[in-house]
């Protein structure tokens, strides 16, 4: 499949997904969310691909909604902008729909929609050249789709302290918050984070799979019921062949060899 705005390739099981539209920072133009959201699919049907990377192109990794884009929603009726806004909540939908982890390696800037994609994501790694930020405010615009995904991650208190001032994070106080996983020197932000997608893409898939069922599937959920479906899941994974697996190479003193099943 061709792209015009990210690059796609998978390698030792990683898909690295790169927004490339560096001289506009990365903006999620309507065809860059159409073409992130059929690569990230794309990627998890993959039975080859077990982890996701996504990162950007140039200087910023994103700068959130494109205003020029933006500024045409005001010639547009309500049924139009409804139908559109539908449409663009399907990226930030992708972290509890795919089952393969996701990975965002934030190479600088990510702002309004860029923070609430990280906060999406299943881990974030940061350059020390990262700024974060809900900045919508300062343009009289309010992050309504990406709020879910902020309180999730940082808290309702420090989710409207970010909402209401519009300020921006350095990547280290975006740590402090936990908006980040991990901080590293910009020059090795790529192998730190390959680092992490090999560790994550030696574990069995299944597990990774069953793992983030586990997580999104009993957030929100009565305890009691949550039980229930965990224990349901337990026993999926007893009578896995990659369970068996790496009992069996644990016992023998070996690198499993995971297969998915």
């Amino acid at each position: 499949m061709a792209y015009e705005t990210i690059l796609y390739e998978v390698n030792d099981h990683i898909a690295k997904v790169t927004l490339n539209l560096p001289e506009q920072r990365n903006p999620f133009t309507k065809k860059l969310v159409e073409e992130l959201i059929a690569a990230v699919k794309r990627a998890d049907r993959d039975p080859e691909v077990r982890v996701i990377v996504v990162t950007g192109n140039g200087p910023a990794f994103s700068a959130g909604g494109d205003i020029g884009e933006f500024r045409q929603n005001f010639m547009k009726s309500t049924p139009e902008l409804y139908d559109e806004g539908i449409a663009s909540n399907e990226l930030f939908r992708l972290g509890s729909e795919v089952r393969t982890p996701m990975i965002a390696s934030v190479n600088g800037p990510a702002l309004g929609g860029g923070t609430g994609f990280v906060a999406m994501c299943h881990l974030a790694i940061a350059s020390e050249q990262a700024v974060l930020g809900l900045t919508e405010l300062r343009l009289g615009l309010v992050p309504f789709v990406i709020l879910p995904l902020m309180r999730r991650a940082i808290g309702d208190r420090k989710t409207l302290e970010l909402m209401l001032t519009a300020k921006t994070l350095t990547a280290e106080e975006a740590k402090a918050i936990q908006l980040v996983h991990q901080v590293v020197p910009h020059e090795a932000l790529e192998e730190e984070t390959m680092k992490w997608a090999k560790t994550i893409a030696g574990y069995s898939p299944l597990a990774t799979r069953l793992a983030l069922d586990a997580f999104y599937n009993t957030e929100d959920v009565d305890l009691h019921k949550a039980f229930d479906l965990l224990s349901t899941l337990r026993i999926v994974s007893f009578q896995s062949e990659d369970l068996k697996e790496g009992a069996t190479a644990f016992l023998e003193k070996r690198k499993p060899i995971f297969t998915g099943k």
